[in-house]
């Protein structure tokens, strides 16, 4: 799977759950992300999934998760949480989102090519 962001695109690696299989049948999803805290971006996504969450001690840059059952979360820097989530999976080039991403709401796009 592929998050493009302007003119940058990451590959995503996706977790093996009923979440992240959910997630893929939403594809291609273009989303206008908010940020939030200095390490996140999130939006509301079309319907909500299946969830499984558990307690994440460390987040890590490229973690995708989803939070509650509809909002997809693309953490950018990595940080001790309390939060729970369910995992959807995993940028494996999470050290340059930052960069992407700004310091704004970016429009991103999720797909399978």
């Amino acid at each position: 799977m592929w998050m493009t962001v302007g003119e940058r695109r990451f590959a995503i690696t996706l977790a093996d759950n009923a979440a992240a299989r959910a997630f893929a049948g939403l594809l291609p999803l273009t989303l206008n992300m908010r940020e939030l805290n200095g390490n996140e971006k999130y939006a509301t996504l079309p319907r909500k999934l299946p969830t499984n969450p558990a307690r994440t001690d460390t987040i890590r840059s490229g973690d995708v998760m989803l939070y509650g059952s509809d909002t997809l979360v693309v953490f950018y820097k990595t940080f001790h949480s309390g939060y729970s989530y369910t995992r959807i999976g995993r940028i494996e080039q999470g050290g340059e989102l930052a960069d992407a991403v700004g310091a704004g709401n970016p429009r991103v796009t999720f797909s399978v090519r």
